[in-house]
């Protein structure tokens, strides 16, 4: 096992060869026990979306990276240009996930969960389950039963057009995304888009810049906004805005599986 195998297979046991950061010596599913999770829902019910502080170390930032280049990880690789998605490149992880995505995948859905359910009830929509585990036989029922996890890259001149990562009947209503790359060091560009389309109503956008390692949590569906008239659903979409130069990667983390 090399030393990006370690970090992304090894980071719960906390075994990896080498000096680690402060951040990365931390085991994985405490850091994310540890964000400011009344705080991110907050930010969550008011904005659609709430950013962490730094979450993944340099040290795994690298090693997720690192695993771009072995197609055996992944099941598939998505060319945004042949789709009209836009401009750059993604691929699917395949099962078993590596260790490192499967723990954040687990740990945020654990915490996101509740998050979700607010917003169903004020929908009236049906609960979802506690735990991903249940969330993933719920979508593996209805035929849903390909990973979602993924890593994307963009170039100079790549974006991402605004769009719903929805892969069958079961969608869970949020998602997050982890920037891997160095902000003004590997690039320049390539923020972080979403855009909530009000009802009756112009559209507003946020635009948001992130740091390697930090993650960003995001409405990916529909979110539930408070009105004169009472609550009612606002559509979401999201996206990445034109790189100037170098290259950013990303990890992201949706919460339902596909068809």
């Amino acid at each position: 096992m090399d030393i990006a195998e370690a970090v992304v297979n090894d980071e719960v046991q906390n075994r990896t060869r080498g000096p680690r950061s402060d951040l990365g010596a931390k085991p994985l599913g405490e850091r994310v026990a540890a964000l400011d999770w009344a705080g991110l829902g907050e930010a969550l019910d008011a904005r659609g979306c709430a950013t962490t502080g730094p979450l993944l170390s340099p040290e795994e930032c690298r090693a997720v990276i690192a695993l771009y280049g072995r197609p055996e990880r992944f099941r598939s690789k998505i060319v945004m240009a042949r789709h009209n998605f836009g401009s750059g490149e993604y691929q699917y992880f395949a099962y078993p996930l590596p260790r490192l995505v499967a723990t954040l995948r687990r740990r945020f859905y654990e915490h996101l969960a509740p998050i979700a359910n607010r917003w169903a009830a004020a929908l009236g929509e049906a609960d979802y389950p506690a735990g991903l585990e249940a969330m993933l036989e719920t979508c593996h029922a209805h035929g849903q039963a390909r990973p979602t996890p993924l890593v994307l890259r963009y170039e100079k001149g790549d974006y991402n057009c605004l769009h719903q990562d929805l892969y069958g009947e079961v969608a869970f209503p949020l998602q997050v995304a982890i920037c891997l790359s160095r902000k003004d060091v590997d690039f320049t560009g390539g923020e972080f888009l979403l855009v909530e389309q009000r009802p009756r109503a112009q559209s507003r956008g946020e635009a948001v810049a992130l740091e390697q390692g930090q993650a960003i949590l995001f409405a990916n569906r529909t979110r539930p906004v408070a009105g004169t008239r009472g609550t009612y659903r606002t559509a979401m979409r999201h996206g990445v805005s034109r790189l100037h130069c170098g290259q950013r990667y990303t990890l992201g983390l949706i919460f339902h599986d596909a068809l």
